[in-house]
C-alpha cells in the first residue's frame, strides 16, 4: 500500500517518495516491520494462545527437559506468517507475479498448517491431520507454481551469452541478450555456465521437447515443494532449530535472489538474470526478520512453539522461492539438514519393517528420529540401534547451534559449489 503511494507521490515530486523505488531500501524496511511484528505483536499473541490453552501435546520420549514443555503454546507459526504478510502488502509491489506467488504460497501452506495444528488441539489427537490430506495440499501448491510459472508471460528468463575479448587475449566477458525467453532452465553446480534445462530430457519428444521439459519441471516442483516443507516440518523438534536453520538458508537466498535479479550483477557473474525477480527480495527480506523475531521467542527454553502452520509453511516458502529463481537443484545441498531429518525417518522405518520381517523383531538404525533427537539420547540406554554414538546424550541447545553452524557451512559450500566448473 505505501508503495503505490509514496509512486503517485513521485508525480508531485514530494521530498523522499523515490525512496520506494529502491529495492535495498524497501527490503531494509520490509526486515525492520517485519522484526517489530514478530517482536511486539508476537508477545500478545502467545499471551492469546495461553488464555486459550492452545498448549502443545507432549509424548513422554524419555528425553532430558522434554515433559517441563507441555502446555507450552503452539501454534506460533501465526507470528511469521503475520509478520510476513503485513510488510509484503505494505512496501511490496503487489502487481510483481513473483510477489503474488509468494502470498500465495504463504497463505496456501499457513492454512493447510493451521488446520493440522487445529486438529491436534480441539481433538487432542497428536497425529493431526492425516498425511494424504497435507502431500494433496501440497502438490496442490507445486501445481499453481508450476504452471503459473509455464502460463504467465510475466515469468521469463534472458540469456547470458559469452563473448570472447579481442584484447590482450583476456579471459571472456558476458554480455544480456536483449530478449526475455521462456525457458525451462535451471541452475547446478560443478558445471560451465552451470545452466541445465529440462527439455534436455524430453528431447527424444522431437518437437514437443519443450512442452515435455514443462511436464517435468512441474513434476520437480511438486517434490520440491513437498520434500523441503515436510522437512522443516521434521526439523521443528528442537527449541528454535527449525526458526535458526530457515534464517540461514533464506540469508543464502536472499542474495541469490538480489543478484540474478539484477542485470549488472548477473552478466557480470555470468548467472541467470531473471527480470522483475529482484522484487523478492523485499519478500525474503520480511521472512527473514519474521523468523528472527519469532526465534526471539522461540529460542531455548521456548516460550512458543511453531507448530504446523510455521513449519510446513517455512518448508514451503524456501522451495518456492528457490523454484522461482530457478535454484531448486541447489536445495539439496542448501537444505540438506531438511534432507537429512527427511532421510533419518525414512531410513528408520524401512530398516525396522525389513528387520521385523526378516527377524521377527524391528531394529534400528538410529537411537532415535528425527536425527536431531538421536542426539539427545545416551549411548548403550537400552534401545537396541546400530550406531550408538555419541555415547553421551548432548543438551538441546547444543544440538542447535551446532545445527546452525552446519547450515551457515552448507550456504557457503553452495555458493561455492557455483564457481567450482
Amino acid at each position: 500500500m505505501l508503495y503505490y503511494l509514496f509512486e503517485f507521490l513521485q508525480e508531485y515530486n514530494f521530498p523522499g517518495s523515490r525512496l520506494m523505488s529502491y529495492i535495498t531500501f524497501r527490503s531494509g524496511a520490509a526486515l525492520l516491520l517485519s522484526l517489530f511484528i514478530a517482536l511486539v505483536f508476537g508477545r500478545k499473541i502467545i499471551d492469546r494462545l495461553q488464555l486459550m490453552q492452545v498448549g502443545e501435546i507432549i509424548r513422554d520420549l524419555g528425553l532430558e527437559g522434554q515433559m517441563q514443555k507441555t502446555g507450552t503454546p503452539t501454534m506460533g507459526g501465526v507470528i511469521i506468517i503475520i509478520s510476513i504478510l503485513v510488510p509484503c502488502l505494505l512496501v511490496g509491489d503487489l502487481s510483481n507475479i513473483y510477489m503474488l506467488l509468494m502470498i500465495i504460497s504463504t497463505i496456501w501452506l499457513g492454512s493447510l498448517g493451521f488446520c493440522d495444528d487445529y486438529i491436534k488441539v480441539a481433538k487432542h489427537d497428536k497425529e493431526g491431520m492425516k498425511g494424504k490430506f497435507k502431500i494433496i495440499g501440497q502438490v496442490g501448491l507445486g501445481l499453481i507454481v508450476g504452471l503459473t510459472m509455464y502460463f504467465s508471460p510475466d515469468i521469463t528468463q534472458r540469456e547470458v551469452i559469452p563473448v570472447e575479448s579481442t584484447e590482450n587475449n583476456v579471459e571472456s566477458v558476458y554480455i544480456s541478450d536483449s530478449h526475455d525467453v521462456k525457458s525451462t532452465q535451471t541452475t547446478i553446480p560443478f558445471v560451465k555456465d552451470n545452466n541445465f534445462d529440462y527439455a534436455y530430457l524430453t528431447q527424444w519428444m522431437g518437437p514437443y521437447a519443450q512442452a515435455g521439459g514443462w511436464i517435468v519441471f512441474v513434476i520437480v516442483v511438486i517434490v520440491v515443494v513437498a520434500a523441503t516443507s515436510n522437512g522443516a516440518n521434521l526439523t521443528d523438534g528442537l527449541d528454535g532449530l527449525c526458526a535458526g536453520t530457515s534464517a540461514i538458508i533464506c540469508v543464502a537466498l536472499a542474495i541469490m535472489a538480489y543478484l540474478g535479479g539484477n542485470v549488472i550483477y548477473s552478466t557480470y557473474l555470468n548467472i541467470m538474470y531473471i527480470p522483475q525477480s529482484s522484487e523478492l527480495v523485499v519478500f525474503m527480506s520480511a521472512f527473514i526478520g519474521a523468523l528472527i523475531g519469532f526465534l526471539w521467542y522461540n529460542a531455548y527454553p521456548a516460550q512458543v512453539f511453531m507448530g504446523d502452520t510455521g513449519s510446513l509453511t517455512i518448508g514451503g516458502i524456501i522451495a518456492v522461492f528457490a523454484i522461482l529463481i530457478h535454484k531448486e537443484l541447489l536445495i539439496p545441498i542448501l537444505c540438506a539438514i531438511f534432507f537429512v531429518e527427511d532421510l533419518s525417518v525414512m531410513l528408520q522405518v524401512a530398516y525396522f519393517k525389513y528387520t521385523k520381517k526378516k527377524y521377527g523383531q524391528g531394529r534400528r538404525i538410529f537411537k532415535m528420529t528425527p536425527l536431531h533427537h538421536h542426539y539427545q539420547k545416551p549411548g548403550n540406554s537400552g534401545i537396541e540401534a546400530l550406531i550408538q554414538a555419541p555415547l553421551r546424550a548432548i543438551p538441546e541447545s547444543k544440538i542447535v547451534t551446532r545445527f546452525w553452524i552446519v547450515g551457515i557451512f552448507l550456504a557457503v559450500i553452495t555458493f561455492v559449489t557455483l564457481k567450482i566448473r
